[in-house]
């Protein structure tokens, strides 16, 4: 199995030295030269089985394929259970039961092995270079903490994410720093990119990637829409249409990759916030990456999503691109009201990102749509207590893994939004 660039100027490297190197040399993302097929529609017992059954075609030839079992068992070691909403036959797929209450968790922990199980002990320590608008750094943090071998460096919006997204991005000390950025999260994915992409630093640090970039964060996401689409295929027989939160389209890629590849999932429809750039594409438009707008949604703030270089390149052209997929943007009112009307509607407290899958669910069946449904949740609705319980008029219960998150001390620090002060910072030249 050979991986190419999404830009055609770097050469084909095997799933090794894609993990390795995060990015393409030419700036690309890496996708793979051809997407395999299995009979993904008979339901494995487990999720980590469901996710070995998923990966094992993409690690043939790697240097880790005989401990594929064990890092699968590890990453997925908690459910991703698909749940009915009260009074319908619709469905809402729980990504957040991870230690930091997000779908990033399950990927994050197994490139962090996978990366492990790669690293020649005698190598330099690799920095892991991660953007994040408010869960993606976490659940790297997490994933990374007091691994040998590896230091983190967070790049967040200053201000730009909740308050306990902010202290699960400070919290970890060791060998994880987290910098506040005056900007926008593009801004913060612009300088991880640029750091990554620039030959001299890269000779002078190991760096490395756990944005959804990186094959390591997206192939592995691919595992839960296949396990629950084989679970919902096997009670009904019938496909399983998934309405997912859209920020930077590395999980709705992830959806396209196991349908891809024999799952029995239907259409995969984007719930955007008021950051509109794929919405206006898919009305039409022309593609052009749009200023970063802040939003309750805030994980969802992204104008210029990176993976649309990866469905961009899975497709024909533009007009079989826009034949694939539906997008809508849902503006902060309607996320506040979606979300105060969820308890009594649909039987779960929602997060604002989940609320803008649930208001375009309430759509389609207002139009008359009868095919089977899941809304994404993508992380616990207690990360955004600030907005989410003065909604619902009451307290929402912080699960365990957060509630220790939120114990530790906090410390970040601020940082330029210039490559200049982030290579200063991954040189060892600046402290944060």
């Amino acid at each position: 199995m050979n991986f190419v660039s999404t830009r055609g100027k770097a050469p084909a490297v095997g799933i090794d030295a894609a993990l390795v190197a995060g990015l393409a040399s030419d700036g690309g993302l890496y996708v793979p030269e051809s997407i395999p097929r299995l009979d993904l529609t008979t339901p494995r017992p487990t999720l980590a089985a469901t996710a070995q059954a998923v990966l094992t075609p993409w690690f043939a030839g790697s240097r880790i394929a005989a401990e594929l079992d064990a890092l699968c068992a590890h990453a997925f070691a908690f459910e991703a259970p698909l749940r009915p909403l009260s009074g319908t036959g619709d469905h809402v797929l729980e990504l957040f039961h991870g230690p930091t209450a997000a779908f990033k968790d399950y990927a994050a922990r197994f490139l962090a092995s996978a990366l492990g199980a790669l690293r020649d002990p005698a190598a330099p320590d690799t920095t892991i270079l991660v953007a994040t608008s408010g869960d993606t750094g976490a659940a790297v943090a997490s994933a990374f903490h007091c691994r040998p071998g590896f230091a983190v460096v967070i790049l967040y919006p200053e201000d730009r994410v909740s308050p306990r997204q902010a202290h699960g991005l400070e919290c970890w000390g060791d060998n994880v720093r987290a910098f506040r950025v005056d900007g926008s999260f593009d801004d913060c994915q612009r300088l991880a990119k640029q750091a990554l992409a620039d030959p001299d630093l890269r000779a002078r640090v190991t760096l490395g990637t756990a944005n959804s970039i990186s094959l390591g964060r997206l192939l592995p996401q691919a595992a839960y829409y296949a396990h629950a689409a084989a679970h919902h295929f096997a009670n009904t027989g019938g496909l399983l249409h998934v309405i997912v939160p859209t920020g930077n389209l590395g999980n709705a890629s992830a959806a396209f990759v196991a349908r891809a590849m024999g799952a029995p999932l239907g259409e995969i429809r984007l719930a955007c916030n008021a950051n509109d750039t794929l919405p206006r594409f898919f009305d039409g438009g022309d593609y052009a990456a749009q200023p970063t707008r802040a939003t309750l949604a805030n994980a969802m703030d992204v104008g210029a999503p990176s993976n649309f270089e990866r469905l961009r390149h899975w497709h024909a052209d533009d007009a079989a691109l826009r034949a694939a997929f539906v997008a809508e943007s849902v503006d902060d009112a309607t996320i506040r009201a979606t979300i105060a009307a969820a308890p009594a509607r649909h039987g779960i407290v929602a997060c604002p990102h989940t609320a803008t899958a649930l208001h375009l669910l309430a759509s389609l069946r207002a139009a008359g749509d009868t095919r089977d449904w899941a809304v994404v949740a993508t992380a616990h609705p207690a990360k955004f207590d600030t907005i989410v319980e003065p909604l619902i008029g009451a307290p929402v219960a912080v699960p365990p893994a957060l509630a220790d998150c939120l114990s530790r001390p906090a410390q970040g620090a601020p940082l330029d939004n210039d490559r200049a002060a982030l290579a200063r910072v991954l040189l060892g030249e600046a402290s944060g």
